[in-house]
Parts: structure tokens; C-alpha cells; sequence
């Protein structure tokens, strides 16, 4: 089968959530079908040389946005119905390139990663088409518009009305929906929402294995660190959770690290906390650290990190919201905390007994074979695809 596959990101280097799923995605893919890889590089900075991508794809275009042209974009969609997300990757030079690939590779399915890309394909009536919401956006706005000023409430409120109405119209335009959790589904703000299939994230447990090392930091915290919830979990875990952890362990050391920090996140730097950037290898944060925190208070979808350092046996502290979005059992591998105090007193718990960080991290990794291997995952993948029809 041949698979048009468009991403609203070069899914290469693995530095952001969306980024993963669509490199795992395809790299499983590649193995029966051909895949054409379309995507649209914000970046500018897409490098063929020693790229995974090119060898896993029939096909590759990457084609730049151009950001001279972003601001107007947005301010003529200022009082149209369509997102400022979807207007910012938006243009019609892009989308007669898509067009003449589409043309030229002669697909049996086009694949859409995110509602992001999804205008480009509205047109499209003879190829079956399959959208990947991955997570709910108008859910993370949401979430996002208490927590901002006055000026960024207004926008976010005006954004989160057009992308509920979107992500209905896209519910209505492609054949297939998937999302990552049965969490994210059950926001979706229309009727109809159990058609859509739950594929979640795998973890590629040859990859992200136990390894023995000397632990430098007693907690770390991993993510893109110029997303908002990120962000905000940082910030979490220094004004928060430091403060009252030192009061009873005041030689702590904790590790937050991830692409792109903020000027916001890189001020958290102090004599406890180190911030660090991108690495090739998340490996080496991972194993430097006794335990893993994810107190995440805003967004949505199913957290990678919590994937990541599960399979690398590192016992797990997070929230609620962070637990969302995985399969049933996880409160009983990962430790749940509400309140600042409830992560101090399991977080010294855990640093003073070795015994049940042993216990928790096999629980853990023995979760993570079981409902999030790749393999098994990507067999959903094709499962959809050998029964695509032009049935909604």
C-alpha cells in the first residue's frame, strides 16, 4: 500500500511529543507499506545527511514555511472561523506542493498528522483519508486560558472556540480518526466520538532499557521546555515542591532538562536545580537520576516521559493529569501526588527506601511491556489502513 504522510513538523530530531509518534509511526509503517513523508519545516533546518527518515521513506519533501509570511496570514484569519494554528501553517504555494505530490505519488491513503496540516486536504474527495487528532487542542487551551493574562485569556478564548468547531469539521471530512488515549476521546465536543479508534504511544523498549549508572540527581524532569505545560511544570517543581523538600532534605538535586528552554525555565537555574538542553541521547538524563517527576497541571494527550522512564526501571512520581491518558493500572506503578506536600513526602519516601524503588521500577517496566511495545502497537496502525474505505 502507498501512504501519503503529512506532518505540520520534520518528525527528525525526536525533541517534541508529536515528533515521536510520526517517526515511530513511519518507521513501522515503512516495513510493509510505501510511505511518502510531506512535511512542512517551521525550521528551516532540515538536514538529509544521516536522517533515519530517508532511508525509512519511499519518498521525502520537506517544504520550509515561510515566516515572512506567517503575520499576515494570522491577521487575515483574525476574524475568519479558522484557528491561528492552522493559519500559521497555511499557504497556498505549500498547498499546490502537496497537491502535485499527491499527484505524482498516487497514494491509496493520505495520512494527517494533527488538525495543524488538515485545511490542506479539505478539497480531497477521491483518496480515503485518516486524521490523527493525538491529543484533544481545544482541551489544552482550556486548560491553559486560566493560567494567563488578560490579553492572552482573550485570544485563547477566541482560539479555543474555532478549534472545538474544527475539530468537528475534521471529525466530518476524513474517513478514519485516530487519537492517543481513551482520556483524549471523551473530550472531543461532538457526537459520534467512539468511532474514533484509541492508538496510543509506544515505547521502543530496545531503545529505552535499564542502565546502571551513578546517579548525580535525585530528581529529574524532561520535556519540551518551550511548551506551556512544561513550562508550568517546572516552575512547579521549583517554587512548589523545592522549597518545602529542602526543609527536610537540604542537599537535593534536581534535573531539568529538555529542547528549547525558555528564558523562564533557564532563570529556574540555582546551586539545586540544573537546567540542560537537548542531548541526542535522553539516555544519559534518564539514568543520572534517582527518580522521575511529572507534576503536570495543564495539557493533554499521553506523556512520553512517563513511557521513557518507566522502561528504564526509574521509579515515577507525577499527578493526576499526568496519569490521565495511560492504561488502567498506572496509579499502581507510578506514585500520584495532588498537593505540593503529597510529592515531598513521597518523594523522601521513595529516596529513603531502595527496596521499594526496586519494586515500583520492575512494576514499572513489566507495565510498560505489556500495553505500550511498538510492535504490537504498530499492528493497529495496519489494521486501520487494510480497512480504509470512503465510509465515515
Amino acid at each position: 500500500m502507498k501512504i501519503f504522510f503529512l506532518t505540520a513538523r520534520v518528525p527528525y530530531p525526536i525533541d517534541k511529543g508529536d515528533k515521536l509518534r510520526a517517526f515511530y509511526q513511519i518507521k513501522h509503517l515503512s516495513e510493509k507499506h510505501d510511505v511518502f513523508l510531506f512535511a512542512i519545516d517551521e525550521d528551516i533546518n532540515f538536514n538529509p545527511q544521516d536522517n533515519p527518515l530517508m532511508r525509512l521513506c519511499a519518498g521525502i519533501e520537506v517544504v520550509p514555511l515561510p515566516k515572512q509570511k506567517i503575520a499576515l496570514n494570522l491577521i487575515s484569519k483574525l476574524f475568519s472561523k479558522l484557528p491561528f494554528q492552522v493559519a500559521f501553517y497555511y499557504n497556498q504555494r505549500i498547498k499546490k506542493r502537496i497537491n502535485k505530490a499527491i499527484k505524482s505519488f498516487k497514494p491509496d491513503v493520505i495520512f494527517c498528522q494533527l488538525i495543524r496540516p488538515a485545511e490542506y486536504l479539505s478539497e480531497i474527495t477521491n483518496i480515503p483519508k485518516i486524521i490523527d487528532y493525538v491529543d484533544i487542542i481545544s482541551k489544552g487551551i482550556e486548560r491553559r486560558i486560566s493560567k494567563s493574562n488578560l490579553f492572552f485569556k482573550w485570544l485563547l478564548n477566541i482560539e479555543y472556540k474555532r478549534v472545538i468547531e474544527y475539530e468537528k469539521s475534521v471529525f466530518e471530512n476524513f474517513n478514519k480518526h485516530i487519537i492517543i488515549s481513551y482520556e483524549d476521546r471523551n473530550y472531543l465536543p461532538f457526537e459520534g466520538r467512539e468511532k474514533v479508534k484509541v492508538i496510543p504511544n509506544g515505547i521502543d523498549l530496545n531503545f529505552f532499557t535499564h542502565i546502571e549508572a551513578e546517579k548525580t540527581y535525585d530528581l529529574f524532569f524532561s520535556g519540551n521546555l518551550s511548551y506551556p505545560p512544561n513550562i508550568d511544570a517546572s516552575f512547579f517543581i521549583a517554587k512548589k515542591i523545592l522549597p518545602k523538600l529542602l526543609a527536610q532534605k537540604n542537599d537535593v538535586k534536581v534535573l531539568i532538562a529538555g529542547a528549547s528552554p525558555s528564558r523562564k525555565v533557564l532563570s529556574l537555574s540555582s546551586d539545586y536545580i540544573t537546567i540542560k538542553g537537548w542531548t541526542d541521547d535522553v539516555r544519559d538524563y534518564y539514568k543520572s537520576a534517582k527518580l522521575f517527576i511529572a507534576p503536570m497541571q495543564i495539557g493533554t494527550g499521553l506523556q512520553n516521559k512517563i513511557l521513557q522512564a518507566l522502561a528504564m526501571k526509574i521509579p515515577c512520581v507525577a499527578s493526576e493529569l499526568t496519569i490521565k491518558g495511560l492504561a488502567d493500572g498506572a496509579d499502581e506503578v507510578i506514585m500520584v501526588a495532588k498537593t505540593p506536600e503529597d510529592y515531598v513526602e513521597l518523594i523522601v519516601k521513595l529516596l529513603n527506601d531502595d527496596k521499594l524503588c526496586k519494586d515500583i521500577a520492575e512494576k514499572g517496566y513489566e507495565y510498560v511491556k505489556a500495553y505500550y511495545d511498538w510492535e504490537n502497537i504498530a499492528n493497529q496502525f495496519n489494521e486501520i489502513l487494510m480497512n480504509i474505505s470512503f465510509e465515515k
